[in-house]
């Protein structure tokens, strides 16, 4: 599956433009596995871990063979309310350039607004079983012509019990439908379904679980906020120096824009991705290898042909799309038995995907404070005092004698080495630091907003909000995630509690608003 490009997959113009959007170069092995096989119109069951981009596998076809009807097009199956959500939101993506109506719809929401939304006329239904059950009884959702059915999670579902809601679902459905079925195992249920509910020549996708040797490297991950992302990797740069590294960014127009800030700021550093000519990869790759590049920003794509054995450090300035992509990134160091270090920038919606992670490869990844200016400064100071001690123990200082006796005529001289380590740390510090420490560390509590997108909803209606009835700043509010249909907040502890108490019940964007503690995702 090698050079294989999206484009090359059969899907359509819309959904294409949609995923370089989104900023996937080339499809993971089940992308390239099985959208092929769902385009041309075989049921499917695809078998893969979490974290392969199966959401992305079954979306991006299903969508790219929508067809606007009176009936519902196609049903998505999730075990859990937050895996709803989620699933949703990366079709919204994938369907950016296509006119289809998405609807999430799951228990702990009013089911009124749900039956509204389905009556004004609905593509595409991501829901759990019960709720779906329980439109299906109350007679509002008809199912009986859909297209494609798609059962996430499927193994999952099963360990839930939900085996007798998704039996009723599917005999509510028509036998001409796709059936896609996404499961990490394959116990003899999911056998048993697919016996019964998919066409006799329906295909087994199965992405056998790489081999996650991450053994000789230690993995840590700072928590960030998203506008500190840059001034976090300069202060780690700062502290630990390293040899040479090796810093992944998610798509190649934030290779281009790391690569021309990191310039700005004196780093002796180059990028890498797709869509630069083959000499200029090899150029870069082979000043990179000579040592005359300290760091190489670079994509998943552009690196995959990178074999340097000295790479101390590799940093993950933005999360890969899949676990798998993971391992081959932190894979460029501790090579030939040597120990390597892996460091990977996160913000706090992003911390369930670290904890994923640290599952599937049986690794431990640590968390590590940013460091404070404190912390650089004492780096740059042992630094700083290895050299001049590396200097003293050789004659090559001794032509500045006579220099250094005329200083000892007008100055102390004490006073003069600390002017000079003064204009070395001043040379070595890559960024115009005003905190001594970014602050992480509040404590934050995730929020679930019933008004989204839909609703005309953004960040400034928002925090006007929050500070006229909670009395709310924006300092007490993290990251926003305006998705669709709703919004999650990470807001510090007290003010939580002042949002929940002052907002509940009141029109936010005409909309009356019901808030609640949010799970966290799978």
């Amino acid at each position: 599956m090698e050079n294989i490009k999206f484009n090359n997959l059969g899907l359509n113009n819309n959904i294409i433009k949609a995923i370089d959007d989104m900023g996937f170069e080339e499809p993971s092995k089940i992308q390239a596995e099985i959208i092929p096989v769902l385009l041309d119109g075989f049921d499917v069951i695809g078998q893969a871990q979490t974290g392969t981009g199966k959401t992305l596998a079954f979306g991006a076809p299903v969508l790219s063979n929508f067809a606007k009807g009176d009936n519902i097009f196609g049903l998505i199956l999730t075990p859990t309310r937050e895996l709803a959500i989620q699933v949703n939101d990366e079709l919204s993506r994938i369907a950016k350039y296509s006119r289809v109506r998405l609807l999430p719809v799951y228990g702990g929401q009013p089911i009124d607004r749900q039956i509204k939304a389905i009556k004004k006329g609905v593509d595409i239904i991501v829901g759990t079983p019960g709720r779906v059950l329980d439109l299906l009884r109350r007679r509002i959702l008809n199912i009986s012509n859909i297209s494609y059915l798609v059962l996430d999670e499927a193994d999952e579902m099963l360990n839930m019990g939900f085996i007798d809601d998704i039996e009723e679902i599917i005999k509510n459905t028509n036998d001409q439908r796709h059936t896609l079925l996404f499961s990490a195992t394959m116990p003899r249920e999911i056998e048993k379904l697919a016996k019964h509910y998919m066409k006799p020549d329906y295909k087994h996708i199965s992405i056998v679980k790489s081999t996650m040797t991450v053994s000789t490297i230690s993995q840590y991950y700072y928590e960030i906020k998203h506008k500190d992302r840059f001034e976090s990797l300069c202060r780690i740069l700062d502290v630990d120096e390293p040899s040479s590294a090796i810093i992944f960014a998610k798509t190649k127009k934030g290779v281009d824009e790391l690569v021309e800030s990191m310039q700005a700021r004196g780093y002796n550093v180059e990028g890498m991705h797709g869509d630069m000519n083959q000499n200029q990869r090899l150029n870069t790759l082979r000043k990179f290898k000579e040592g005359n590049l300290d760091f190489l920003v670079a994509t998943d794509v552009a690196a995959r042909g990178i074999d340097v054995e000295n790479v101390s450090h590799v940093i993950n300035y933005e999360l890969p799309q899949d676990i798998e992509s993971y391992v081959h990134r932190i894979g460029r160091t501790g090579r030939a038995n040597k120990e390597g270090i892996a460091y990977t920038l996160v913000t706090a919606r992003e911390y369930m995907t670290i904890k994923q992670i640290e599952k599937v490869t049986k690794s431990k990844i640590r968390r590590k404070d940013v460091p404070s200016i404190d912390d650089i400064f004492q780096a740059k100071y042992n630094n700083i005092l290895t050299r001049v001690s590396s200097t003293l123990d050789s004659d090559e200082y001794k032509k500045f004698v006579p220099l250094a006796a005329e200083l000892d005529e007008e100055y102390n001289l004490v006073d003069v080495a600390a002017a000079l380590m003064n204009i070395l740390y001043e040379k070595e510090i890559s960024y115009d630091y005003s905190e001594n420490s970014i602050d992480n560390s509040t404590s934050y509590v995730r929020l679930f907003l019933t008004v989204g997108r839909i609703d005309r909803l953004n960040p400034k209606i928002l925090l006007e909000f929050l500070n006229k009835n909670a009395h709310i700043d924006k300092e007490h509010v993290g990251n926003i995630d305006i998705l669709e249909k709703f919004t999650f907040i990470d807001a510090v502890d007290h003010a939580a509690d002042s949002i929940i108490r002052n907002c509940q019940g009141n029109r936010l964007c005409g909309r009356k608003l019901k808030i609640e503690i949010a799970k966290s995702h799978k």
